[in-house]
Parts: structure tokens; C-alpha cells; sequence
């Protein structure tokens, strides 16, 4: 069986979410296939850097560059000339006049609920081609229980053709012991112990208005970190950060992107992580912490509590005090924070990139096949 995948957002050097979806995914089907029988092609828009993917006998890149509308143009020709027995896009969407056997993931809705988290063009792209990957493709597979009913419940999409298999978590993520090595990513990113860290984009559902004015209101003498890219209407927060007493401003830190080199050191330090967003498709900094052995304060709300399985203190993301009072609760408390840490490492043992990638693999032989 011939697998074609869209790899066009395994290729770049700062991977969010999906990006990281893709690159692990891909690299790990890889692994699953060798020997298959099977073979991989992988579409790539930029040639790859050197050493991305195993170059192995049964994987052969596609390079295909073109300036714009890559995936409706370029790629659509591509796969209409050479069409694939069944074509996968982990982290995009299908080409719309594709009519091939396909599998579409879809790892959150999250416009629907905050609309202006989003220009409006992209909201109603984003709609549009959600639309499209549930008619295209033979089979959806979403990251999560939430967003599968989300998907149901947006675009009527059936409940037998939606596959919700967890992503797996970068294997060579782990607890940093080594202190002078924290100390100097610490220095890197003008971090000072001990801290509080959030990992995300800085964007509204990410809820750090509220988690700003819990960690002034909570008066911890920690600095509040917060790791991520600018996102879409940034310019709140910074206004919020701005409004705060100088003592306190001062200890809210914006820390930039957090390369994937450093995020295990980073977590490492970090007295928690506190991660109360308003929706989350998946989740993965809360995972991510987990392996580091690093406490999770999280919103009761979206996947969160789904993908945690109890595993972190959960709070009201909307209840400023309640937040406060559980960011004191997680440093001051030694007992709950051993407990976190326990409950941590073992649920994210749940999430491994290989059995990942033997469950959408057996998807795509299952789409492959002939309708009867």
C-alpha cells in the first residue's frame, strides 16, 4: 500500500502543537512501516533539512514548491497525477477537488467558541475547510473525546467515521536533574527561580488575563513565566500586565518562544505549571510537564480533565480567587505536590507516539480498502 502524507508543517523550526503533531506522527509511522510491506510518500512544500526523517528505502520525498495555495494547487496536481492508495494530512487539510481514498485529522474547534481569537477571514476559513474534511474524508481522526463531539455537534459529522486516538509525547522528553543546566536555560530566557510557567501561545483562550490577576492577587514571591509566541489580540494582556503594581509587574516575565531543546530544563525548574485555558483541543504542555515530574494546576473544562485523568488540580478558569488560591495551594502544599508528581508520571506513560502511529496506521489500511 502506497500512504501519501501531507509533511508540509513537519518542516518548521518552531513547532506548535500541530507542527509537533506532524513531525512526531511522520517519524513515527516511519518506524511502524518498515517492513511492512508498505510504502511512505511524503509531500513536503520546502525542501526538508537534512536529518529530518529517516531516508529509508520504503519513504520517498516529494518535493513540491510553489508560492501560494500549495495544498489546493500544487498538491491537489500532484496526487490527481500519482495518486496514493490512501492519502493522510496530520495537521492540514485535504485538497479540495481530491476525490481519492483520505484521512483528515482535526485537533480542535476552538473558533467556534472564541471567534475573535481569529481574524475574521480565518475563522471563516477555518470553517470552511473543517466542512471539507468532514465530506472528503473516509474517516476523521481527532485528538480527543471533546473534539470528536465537537464535530458531531458542529458539522453533523458520523459518529462511526470519527477515530479519536491520542497523540503520543516526544520520547526524548524527560526530568532534568542537572541544576546548573536549569540555572543557565533559566539565564537564557531572563527567568529567575523559583517560577510559575505556562507554555502556550499568547492568545485569549489561553485565559492569562485572569491567571495575571490570580497570580497579583495570590502574593507569591515566584516569578510568573510566561513561554510562548504572540498570538492574535496580544495587545490585552500586555495592558493587563501593564495595569499591575510595579512590585508585581516586574515578576510577570515574558519569555519568548521556548525552543524544544530547552522546554524539558524549563519545566524542570518550574515550582508548577499553570495551565487554566479556556479550551483546549489536546494539551500537550500539561503532558509534557508530567514527564518532567513537574505539578499541573489545569482548567476543569475542553480535554483538559480528559487527557489529566486526575492527574492534575483542577480549577473554574473563569473564578479569578479560585485560581489564586490553587496556584498558593501547589507551591505551599508539599504532600499534594507529590501526590501530582505521581499521579504525572503515571498518566503520561498512557501517551507513546508509537502506539499513536499503529492506530492511525491501521485507520489508513482500513480507508484504503475497496467500498464494498
Amino acid at each position: 500500500m502506497l500512504i501519501g502524507i501531507d509533511a508540509s508543517r513537519a518542516v518548521l523550526h518552531q513547532r506548535t502543537g500541530t507542527e509537533a503533531y506532524s513531525y512526531f506522527l511522520i517519524r513515527s509511522l516511519i518506524t511502524r512501516t518498515q517492513n511492512s510491506g508498505h510504502q511512505l510518500r511524503l509531500y513536503f512544500n520546502q525542501a526538508p533539512p537534512g536529518g529530518l526523517f529517516q531516508e529509508l528505502p520504503h519513504v520517498d520525498f516529494c518535493v513540491i514548491p510553489f508560492a501560494r495555495l500549495w495544498t489546493h494547487v500544487r498538491l491537489a496536481r500532484e496526487l490527481q497525477q500519482r495518486s496514493p492508495d490512501v492519502f493522510f494530512t496530520p495537521a492540514h487539510v485535504i485538497p479540495f477537488i481530491y476525490q481519492g481514498p483520505s484521512v483528515a485529522t482535526v485537533h480542535d474547534l476552538g473558533y467556534h467558541y472564541f471567534p475573535a481569537a481569529h481574524t475574521k477571514s480565518q475563522v471563516a476559513y477555518l470553517r470552511f475547510s473543517t466542512r471539507a474534511n468532514g465530506r472528503l474524508a473516509r474517516e476523521i481522526i481527532a485528538d480527543s473525546a471533546v473534539t470528536k463531539a465537537d464535530l458531531i455537534r458542529y458539522y453533523g459529522t458520523i459518529d462511526k467515521n470519527i477515530s479519536v486516538i491520542y497523540p503520543g509525547l516526544d520520547p526524548d522528553l524527560q526530568r532534568v536533574e542537572d541544576r546548573q543546566l536549569i540555572a543557565s536555560t533559566c539565564e537564557k530566557y531572563g527567568i529567575e527561580l523559583p517560577y510559575l510557567l505556562h507554555i502556550g501561545t499568547l492568545q485569549p483562550r489561553k485565559n492569562l488575563n485572569r491567571l495575571v490577576r490570580a497570580f497579583a492577587q495570590s502574593g507569591l514571591p515566584h516569578q510568573l513565566v510566561l513561554g510562548g509566541k504572540p498570538g492574535w489580540q496580544t495587545k490585552p494582556l500586555l495592558s493587563e500586565i501593564s495595569s499591575l503594581e510595579p512590585s508585581t509587574r516586574g515578576r510577570v516575565h515574558l519569555a519568548g518562544y521556548i525552543a524544544e531543546e530547552d522546554k524539558a530544563a524549563l519545566l524542570s525548574g518550574a515550582e508548577a505549571l499553570v495551565y487554566p485555558s479556556l479550551y483546549e483541543g489536546f494539551g500537550f504542555p500539561l503532558l509534557e510537564a508530567q514527564v518532567c515530574g513537574t505539578p499541573v494546576m489545569a482548567a476543569n473544562s475542553s480535554s483538559l480533565p480528559e487527557i489529566s485523568a486526575g492527574s492534575a488540580l483542577f480549577v473554574d478558569p473563569l473564578d479569578v480567587d479560585e485560581i489564586s488560591r490553587a496556584m498558593r495551594l501547589i507551591v505551599e502544599d508539599s504532600f499534594l505536590r507529590q501526590e501530582l508528581v505521581e499521579k504525572g508520571y503515571e498518566n503520561a506513560r498512557r501517551f507513546d507516539w508509537q502506539k499513536t502511529a499503529e492506530k492511525v496506521l491501521n485507520v489508513l489500511e482500513r480507508v484504503a480498502l475497496p467500498i464494498s
